[in-house]
């Protein structure tokens, strides 16, 4: 910059016609479009937004526009731009602004007072009309409705434009007026945020979020607005604010930082109703890890009933999406039922656990809560022991029992022995088997998310205060019969909208890979679990002396650990991320949980009465 600038000091011909581009730019660019909307959606809808976003990533830009913000963008697209901006001295800007516009043009500060203001009013004008959006309006607490702070926005910003552009009145009036507007955007940015106490309660809507943000931006624009139009060193704020103005930009440009950014509550509402189910999980006495196992062991029985259906509607070969839908189908109505009989699936549980971790990061500060993290870990592991232990143990059995019945009775083995060969194949330890059960555990996760997100949406809409109203719901059922209704409703949602959709992506997810070529299955330790014990007893006792069998039995402890820990691990990074769990003593957890597992093995399988640390 200093080698242009001397360069239009040096030449009158370069300074000539660098001054004609300069006022042929300002006359035809409308500057007040940059100042004021840059970097904010023209609609205030995510997904609106969202495409805005992907056509700046695969579109190129034109530079026949006399829109500033198009504009800008093509000409300063890097973070370098606003690094060197930033350092612009005030000297160097002086001179700059000699030699673009002198100052007999009357092309400098008036014209750029102008342009600030209307930039002001026109930001003021889209707060005002968030601001009177009845989405937001209604949600904002009583104390700020009454307040009304958005009324008087623009009568304080024209108060503003006149003090600004009447310089023979006093200064004062000009600090009163300022005073007035920051105070009044302070009252509107407080107003605006009581919505989000009525988002802890009622649930979360994430295109709310985006109109908040945006309202937000909205305001600190404004207030780096008024700053530059205050400044006593005009052209080095802005710099300043063309700096900051080129990180807008990029940021414009990003998708995953307005996904990030507006579903941010959402993951965090997702993950604090996760945690307190996954609360229910974590056994922690003697008497709730039996309960656990005896939950566990319902929940294998109801499974060996679900792995023979597997095998019947296999043998019905019927085409791939329908097989696989009638294999979800299976898998839903199969875990929605070891929900209301009170049992368990086990790796349905980390992904609900995690958070519940997670929330308990945030207080790690002393010696005894490092201890008391790791106690928790210790029974979160003996938890998941238990209720896979509780599955395993009971479905092996119980499939092979329910074959040898169906032999019996029928005369031939429940499934065949090529049938019975696959199942041993598909589950050697050196084949996909491990990758497979990685992916379920994804799925897992997947289905834990569906959960948090429908029971905010639940509660969002109200739906349980619409099933005790309804005219038709309380005609039918009784008004007593429909409070009892909404309230099932609300405290079972999640569960059965994990259930239903982990059963279908369990059956439709192979389809729809095979169909795109992917090859993807799912393994999971229960169901694979089932599924040999139905080979076991077609192949009979010789299944016993071949490798397969055993290599198959090695792999489901396996194939238990990745459907744990991956729907865990991904559950966790999650909900740190929601709780905004940024620094945590990595290497102190580690050498503590180092520590228990050495000297108190046993607390990770059993409880602490029934294994007294050592």
């Amino acid at each position: 910059m200093t080698l242009l600038v001397e360069a239009a000091e040096s030449d009158a011909g370069a300074r000539a016609r660098l001054q004609a581009w300069w006022s042929a730019l300002v006359g035809t660019v409308d500057i007040t479009t940059l100042l004021a909307d840059f970097g904010f959606a023209p609609r205030t809808a995510l997904a609106s937004e969202v495409a805005e976003r992907l056509r700046y990533k695969l579109l190129p830009g034109s530079p026949e526009t006399i829109d500033a913000s198009e504009l800008f963008m093509l000409a300063l697209p890097h973070e370098f731009d606003a690094q060197w901006l930033a350092l612009l001295d005030e000297a160097l800007l002086a001179r700059l602004l000699a030699v673009l516009a002198p100052a007999g043009d009357g092309g400098g500060a008036t014209r750029w007072q102008h342009s600030l203001l209307d930039a002001i009013t026109y930001c003021a004008g889209q707060i005002l009309s968030t601001g009177f959006a009845p989405e937001l309006r209604l949600r904002m607490s009583d104390s700020a409705r009454d307040a009304q702070p958005f009324h008087a926005l623009i009568r304080d910003v024209e108060s503003l434009r006149v003090e600004v552009l009447h310089q023979l009145r006093t200064t004062d009036r000009l600090d009163e007026a300022v005073l007035r507007l920051r105070e009044r955007l302070e009252a509107c940015r407080a107003a605006a945020a009581t919505v989000y106490s009525h988002f802890e309660d009622n649930g979360i809507s994430v295109g709310l979020v985006f109109r908040l943000r945006q309202l937000r931006e909205r305001i600190l624009r404004v207030r780096d607005l008024l700053d530059c139009l205050l400044s006593p060193e005009p052209a080095a704020s802005a710099a300043r604010l063309m700096a900051r103005l080129v990180t807008v930009g990029r940021e414009r440009r990003s998708l995953r930082a307005l996904i990030a950014s507006n579903s941010s509550l959402l993951a965090a509402k997702v993950a604090e109703r996760s945690a307190e189910t996954g609360e229910h999980y974590i056994t922690r006495t003697g008497a709730e890890y039996r309960a656990m196992v005896a939950k566990a062991a319902g929940g294998g029985f109801v499974m060996a009933f679900t792995t023979l259906m597997k095998f019947g509607i296999v043998a019905l070969a019927l085409s791939s999406f329908w097989s696989g839908f009638w294999a979800g189908m299976n898998y839903a109505v199969s875990f929605v039922l070891v929900m209301l009989l009170h049992c368990t699936v086990a790796t349905k549980q980390p992904a609900m656990t995690a958070p519940a971790m997670a929330a308990k990061l945030k207080e790690l500060q002393t010696t005894e809560a490092v201890e008391s993290f790791v106690d928790e870990v210790t029974h979160l592991v003996r938890s998941q022991v238990a209720a896979i232990l509780g599955n395993v143990l009971v479905v092996f059995p119980t499939v092979a029992g329910l074959t040898l019945a169906i032999a019996w009775a029928t005369g031939s083995p429940a499934i065949d022995q090529a049938e019975a060969r696959h199942v041993l194949q598909s589950l050697q330890l050196a084949g996909p088997s491990l990758l497979y059960a990685a992916f379920t555990g994804v799925l897992l996760f997947a289905s834990s998310i569906i959960a948090g997100w429908a029971e905010n949406w639940f509660v969002l809409h109200r739906l349980d205060s619409a099933l005790r109203y309804n005219p038709r719901i309380t005609g039918l059922l009784g008004r007593e019969r429909a409070v009892r209704w909404a309230r099932f409703w609300r405290e079972n949602l999640s569960g059965f909208a994990a259930n239903v959709s982990l059963g279908f992506m369990l059956g439709l997810v192979p389809a729809f890979s095979a169909f795109f070529g992917l090859g993807l299955d799912v393994r999971h330790v229960t169901l694979s679990t089932g599924q040999l014990g139905a080979a076991l007893t077609s192949l009979g006792t010789a299944a016993l002396h071949q490798p397969a069998f055993w290599w198959a039995a090695a792999t489901l402890p396996f194939i238990g650990a990745l459907n744990v820990t991956v729907s865990f691990y991904l559950a966790f990074r999650l909900a740190l991320r929601a709780h905004n769990v940024t620094r945590v003593d990595r290497a102190r957890l580690t050498a503590a949980l180092r520590a228990r597992l050495r000297h108190a093995t046993l607390q990770f399988f059993v409880p602490r009465r029934m294994a007294p640390r050592a």
